[in-house]
């Protein structure tokens, strides 16, 4: 058997070769890369491959006008009223996707295409197309999205999230600067990065790259070696304001899980209810609590609503992992229970004074209950246009409250209450004195005789006394 023609070249004619690729000159047909080492002499294959899965984004977003106080007061309104300025203004974002399935559906970031009346999806052949969104959600910064063509589309396969690894080569594809698709290549540097480069409410938990995420990368595409889809591209950590920091992506199980849920009708990410509060175990803790090192969560507290609690899960236990997982934030654990999905039972492994165990958590929405009992006080009442809702573990949820709020939440300020001092999100305690737990309550007492009004209200970790007159 005679052997391989690499094998009977010679050494010059192999340099020659090695350099016209490194040089991207043309040579026949170019195979896919199979291995690390051939895609570090050309990434060419691997592009044309990728790149026609990921699309531009063009999305228009109609913002209200921003009205001064003098403008707001009924008095001086009439005096700064500006026929241009009340007009709705056109911001025009711009961004990247890409398409999952060859039926049309396309993953952008929310913060590109959430708040859009009109979205436009321009492939990498030029073709265009009106899209809209399925699914989105802030928090996570995704949103799911659906184009019709009259054939099947080029698509990314999703890889399993739990097998990539740092080190592996990667690059981000997307439309930086709107200057058209641009290909950067770097590796994954750092998994499991939860809060990190988000800024949205710390329950990001993103793949950590050092591949260029310029502006208008958001939404694109962070692939491997192989042309499947690792990540979506979201942000980008840098001092400098430039491309020389750290990017991060949202891993594609999560992207997964969204595609799951818009499939199946949903129009807002169905997130499991943990009902816990906790915090990281660090080194000095780890000890007292019987590990070798720091990592885990320690429960703090358990609302009375929780499957956890449910389950068997006791304050000051240790959650040390989630369906085999590790997790050491909150974040990550936040993040596994999403990968998993409603409707299911996740295995928690626990620690409890030393002694570690198991336990079947059902993973549930919020409960909705008790009801909300929404009031909303009308034009001649004290605070005409504030809306009041009952506190439940969904709305401890939907807004971000403390684990254990009690009382009634002001779920919209309208007009006036600004202007004394409250705001969306306050919980009100008491009103002259009187503690109270349903906005019917608020609303008698606010309209009693009283001239003089006395309000106590929670807002974050601080407790506020305002006073007016009625």
């Amino acid at each position: 058997m005679r052997p391989p023609v690499w094998l009977r070249i010679s050494w010059a004619m192999k340099y020659t070769l090695i350099l016209l690729m490194l040089l991207g000159l043309p040579l026949s047909a170019q195979p896919v890369p199979q291995s690390a080492a051939q895609m570090q002499l050309s990434f060419v294959p691997l592009v044309k491959e990728a790149a026609p899965a990921v699309v531009n984004i063009y999305a228009k977003i109609m913002t209200a006008p921003q009205r001064t106080p003098l403008q707001s007061d009924p008095f001086f309104e009439r005096f700064f009223r500006d026929p241009f300025s009340e007009k709705p203004r056109v911001q025009n974002s711009l961004g990247s996707g890409v398409i999952l399935s060859a039926d049309g559906i396309v993953v952008s970031n929310y913060h590109v295409v959430g708040m859009a009346t009109e979205i436009r999806v321009v492939l990498n052949d030029r073709r265009e197309f009106i899209a809209k969104v399925l699914l989105g959600d802030a928090d996570a910064d995704l949103a799911i999205l659906k184009i019709e063509a009259p054939e099947p589309l080029p698509f990314l396969a999703l890889r399993e999230s739990e097998t990539v690894e740092v080190g592996e080569l990667a690059l981000a594809i997307g439309n930086p600067f709107g200057v058209g698709q641009t290909v950067t290549s770097g590796i994954v540097s750092g998994l499991a990065r939860s809060g990190a480069g988000g800024g949205n409410s710390g329950l990001g938990y993103f793949i950590q790259t050092d591949a260029p995420i310029n502006p208008g990368n958001s939404g694109g595409a962070l692939i491997d070696v192989a042309g499947r889809l690792i990540g979506i591209n979201t942000s980008i950590l840098t001092r400098s304001g430039g491309s020389n920091g750290i990017g991060f992506a949202i891993p594609a199980d999560l992207v997964s899980a969204f595609v799951a849920q818009a499939r199946a009708g949903e129009v807002a990410f169905g997130r499991p209810w943990a009902g816990i509060s906790g915090q990281p175990v660090d080194s000095d803790m780890a000890a007292p609590l019987g590990l070798d090192r720091a990592g885990g969560i320690i429960v703090s507290g358990l609302h009375a609503a929780s499957p956890f609690r449910t389950a068997g899960l006791q304050v000051g236990d240790v959650i040390i992992a989630v369906d085999g997982q590790p997790v050491h934030t909150p974040a990550e654990m936040v993040y596994r229970m999403s990968v998993a999905g409603l409707g299911r039972a996740a295995e928690i492994a626990y620690l409890r004074n030393g002694a570690s165990g198991t336990m079947q958590v059902d993973l549930i929405a919020a409960p909705d209950q008790p009801p909300r009992d929404l009031r909303t006080f009308s034009d001649r009442s004290v605070l005409p246009g504030l809306v009041l809702s009952r506190i439940n573990p969904a709305v401890i949820s939907e807004m971000n409250l403390p684990l254990e709020t009690m009382g009634v939440v002001v779920a919209e300020a309208g007009p006036l209450a600004p202007r004394i001092g409250i705001r969306s999100g306050d919980v009100i305690l008491a009103v002259n004195g009187v503690e109270v737990t349903h906005p019917d309550q608020v609303g008698r007492l606010l309209n009693s005789r009283q001239k003089r009004v006395q309000m106590m209200i929670q807002r974050g970790d601080r407790r506020l006394s305002l006073r007016f007159r009625v």
